[in-house]
């Protein structure tokens, strides 16, 4: 399969450029940023919320599907969350559409629920509770794979990365942890899966400890294989751990994040 992977230069996109490759794939990266030091397979310099180069993009090369990353990877501005999460998703559904693309893999966040409270486990059917921007920014990107699903036929799969690491390193990883050996498992299997129309699915490991259920992922064909539980003897307790596990989205629900959505000129209202 011929993959089109954006946010390529980034830390999962990194790791999806060999994995999806080792299983047998022909990936293109594309990123704002020049391609990594050592890489020399296809590669786009470009802004993905450039519709018009987006859209030039998918007309010069041949594309079967996409796994799709681009944004920004902490909290920032509401509009600037949105505009570079969704309007960038909107750029790819509309080039997509046009050269006949049918799969999307689009990196989504466990923030899109970051507000659940840590208790039970957390099943796709949970109303969207963001704890950020950048999770109001990731669902509204989800429903904009949705209302192309719908109108489209386009099979689309939102993965709600967990914390992607090497190894955890909190004790909150130990429940959210995705290696990046099951990370390129999620992103092949939600590839390559027979229609699944659009899905959601939580990105981490087979965790003796998680707070999201792994089935709908499983029935994707997304077995993973590591269990933050190897790794637990190794971490140290840390006095922001009872905080963390009070929500599922741990430190983004800090009022240390609390801000308007919106400028406004001083003195105004």
């Amino acid at each position: 399969m011929r993959v089109l992977l954006t946010g390529a230069a980034g830390a999962i996109g990194r790791t999806l450029l060999t994995g999806l490759a080792d299983r047998g794939h022909d990936v293109i990266g594309v990123d704002v940023l020049p391609e990594p030091a050592g890489y020399d397979g296809p590669w786009h310099t470009l802004d993905c919320t450039d519709p018009d180069a987006v859209a030039e993009l998918f007309a010069e090369e041949s594309i079967d599907a996409v796994a799709h990353l681009a944004g920004l990877n902490s909290e920032g501005g509401f509009v600037e969350e949105l505009h570079s999460h969704t309007i960038s998703t909107a750029a790819v559904l509309d080039a997509m559409v046009e050269q006949g693309v049918r799969r999307i893999v689009y990196a989504s966040s466990n923030h899109a629920v970051g507000r659940v409270p840590a208790t039970d486990l957390l099943t796709v059917s949970e109303l969207p509770r963001p704890d950020t921007f950048y999770g109001v920014a990731k669902i509204a990107a989800e429903a904009t794979l949705r209302l192309y699903a719908d109108r489209y036929g386009i099979d689309a799969v939102a993965c709600r990365i967990g914390s992607f690491l090497t190894q955890p390193e909190t004790l909150r990883h130990l429940s959210t942890w995705l290696s990046p050996d099951d990370c390129v498992r999620l992103f092949d299997a939600a590839l390559t899966c027979p229609g699944p129309g659009f899905a959601i699915v939580y990105g981490i490991s087979a965790n003796t400890r998680a707070w999201w259920d792994l089935e709908p992922g499983r029935r994707l064909g997304f077995e993973p294989l590591d269990d933050a539980e190897e790794f637990a003897e190794a971490i140290s307790p840390r006095i922001e751990d009872a905080f963390d596990a009070t929500h599922v989205g741990g430190p983004l629900t800090s009022v240390a994040l609390h801000r308007p959505a919106l400028d406004r000129a001083p003195g105004a209202g």
